[in-house]
C-alpha cells in the first residue's frame, strides 16, 4: 500500500482523499485550491490565492520530507485563463530558476467555487 500524507497546515480533509501519497519514487498532491486550514476560500487577487496554494503545497511536501526543490510537475487550473500570468509570477518565487514541468488548463469551474487550483508531483529520494 503506498504511503499517504497530510498536514494539519492545508485545508482539511472533509472527503475521500488524501493531501498526498506517495508511490513508484513520486509524491502525487490532491488539487490544493486558495483555502486556509481554517476551510476558508481566499478573496482577492490571483497573487495571494495562489500563495495560499502554495502555502498548502509547501506543508503538504513538509509532512512528506519533500520541498519545492523536489517538484518535477504541476498541473494548474484556472476558470479564467487570463489569470494566468499573475498567477505564475506569484507561483515563480517558490523556485530558484529550475522550474518543473507545467501544465495549464482552462475549466468551466473548480471545487468550493474557487477560480485557482494546483496540483503537484514531486520526486521522493533524490
Amino acid at each position: 500500500m503506498p504511503a499517504s500524507y497530510s498536514s494539519p497546515d492545508a485545508p482539511p480533509e472533509e472527503q475521500a482523499y488524501s493531501h498526498a501519497v506517495e508511490a513508484n519514487g513520486f509524491l502525487f498532491t490532491a488539487g490544493q485550491v486558495p483555502m486556509t486550514p481554517d476551510g476558508d476560500l481566499v478573496e482577492g487577487d490571483v497573487a495571494a490565492k495562489t500563495h495560499q496554494i502554495m502555502h498548502n503545497h509547501q506543508s503538504i511536501l513538509a509532512e512528506a520530507g519533500l520541498g519545492f526543490d523536489d517538484v518535477v510537475k504541476t498541473t494548474a487550473y484556472f476558470t479564467d485563463i487570463d489569470d494566468f500570468e499573475p498567477m505564475d509570477e506569484a507561483y515563480a518565487t517558490y523556485f530558484d530558476g529550475d522550474y518543473p514541468a507545467r501544465d495549464v488548463v482552462e475549466v468551466e469551474s473548480l471545487p468550493a467555487g474557487a477560480s485557482i487550483e494546483l496540483v503537484v508531483v514531486a520526486a521522493c529520494g533524490e
